[in-house]
């Protein structure tokens, strides 16, 4: 419902410990970066002491306008004034973080319907956590039935909880769910797709949005250098640490794993902290490299793998471990640009369609 005489006024509502102000960030950037808005963050929590300062901090990192308020002020001036304060700086957003209570109380919905009266948002959001389960279902109503909710963000959908709470919610209080958080960085928050979802919960996976994260990473231009390099042999280390960075950028293991078929039920087995605490071992190891040691990787001997297990705090047997990992899956790359699948089989040895239930005829 942005489509008003601006600015349109999002408010978020709920619980304290939802993710509601880190929220307000990740909305306005998504609002910025897809929708090309302007947004206005107004930090109208007076009552616990970090939630201006931490809006203020989130805000200068995306470099988005945060309105200047302090605890001193009444929330419904806050939200007030900065809705006109839009207006006259030409924000066409405005995105609210409102006062969270550890459950919903009278004081709590008073102060909400007073600012709901002041400045008639075009949508109320409710910021709930998808961990807590049913509670966040009990929630969900108390807040619709004092506010008439126009839809909910569920945070922290990467963990453990597939979503469950997602479907009760739907069905509790007729509001749909707008968006999802998927993790902790500023652009984990993507727009829910209930059928994508149902997908992950059937352990299925969420291919759509797999191809989307790595869209909006890799250019066309980027993936034919890169084909071409693997086509002539010259993927480096550095080639290989720029598309492991590429891949920490779309999301977590947890998160990107959850949405490739059968990739969920294995991940159950994988613990998501040493998952992460690998991959940044894998970047240390190959930043405590020389230029031309990441351009050509033949020339790393002994002396020189000692230094780098030395500058990545790491191990020299982890720097070989690296440094064979990387050769094999050079071989792999360069079987598959020449024969495609079949040339990826004839390295294997043909073993791969005797195990398919193939072989010899």
């Amino acid at each position: 419902k942005l489509n008003v005489a601006p600015p349109a006024v999002i408010l978020l509502v709920g619980l304290q410990g939802s993710g509601k102000t880190t929220t307000v960030a990740k909305l306005g950037n998504l609002l910025r970066k897809d929708y090309k808005k302007n947004p206005l963050l107004v930090p109208a929590d007076v009552y616990r002491p970090a939630a201006i300062e931490q809006l203020k901090t989130l805000g200068q990192s995306l470099q988005l306008q945060v309105y200047d308020s302090d605890v001193s002020k009444d929330p419904v001036e806050i939200a007030r004034n900065a809705v006109d304060f839009g207006r006259n700086r030409g924000h066409n957003v405005v995105i609210i973080d409102t006062a969270g209570r550890l459950q919903i109380d009278p004081e709590l919905m008073s102060e909400l319907k007073e600012i709901v009266a002041a400045v008639h948002p075009q949508e109320t959001l409710l910021v709930a956590d998808s961990m807590t389960g049913q509670e966040a279902v009990n929630v969900a109503r108390g807040f619709d039935q004092n506010l008439g909710l126009s839809g909910i963000i569920l945070t922290k959908l990467d963990g453990d909880a597939r979503g469950g709470a997602a479907l009760s919610m739907r069905e509790v209080t007729g509001k749909a769910i707008k968006f999802s958080g998927i993790g902790e960085k500023l652009d984990a928050l993507e727009v829910f797709h209930p059928e994508r979802m149902a997908s992950r919960i059937l352990g299925m996976g969420d291919v759509l949005t797999l191809i989307e994260k790595a869209v909006q990473e890799v250019s066309v231009e980027d993936s034919l250098e890169l084909q071409k390099k693997i086509k002539k042999n010259l993927f480096s280390l550095d080639d290989f640490l720029s598309q492991l960075r590429m891949v920490r950028r779309m999301g977590s293991v947890t998160s990107l794993a959850s949405m490739i078929p059968g990739m969920g039920k294995l991940m159950k087995e994988v613990d998501p902290e040493h998952a992460e605490k690998e991959l940044k071992r894998v970047e240390a190891i190959i930043l405590s490299m020389t230029p031309n040691e990441r351009g050509n990787h033949a020339i790393i001997n002994g002396s020189r793998r000692r230094r780098i297990a030395k500058g990545s705090g790491t191990s020299v047997e982890e720097v070989n471990r690296l440094l064979k990992q990387f050769t094999e899956m050079k071989k792999v790359m360069q079987k598959l640009s020449k024969g495609g699948i079949g040339g990826l089989m004839s390295m294997l040895g043909g073993k791969l369609p005797s195990a398919l239930g193939g072989g010899a005829r």
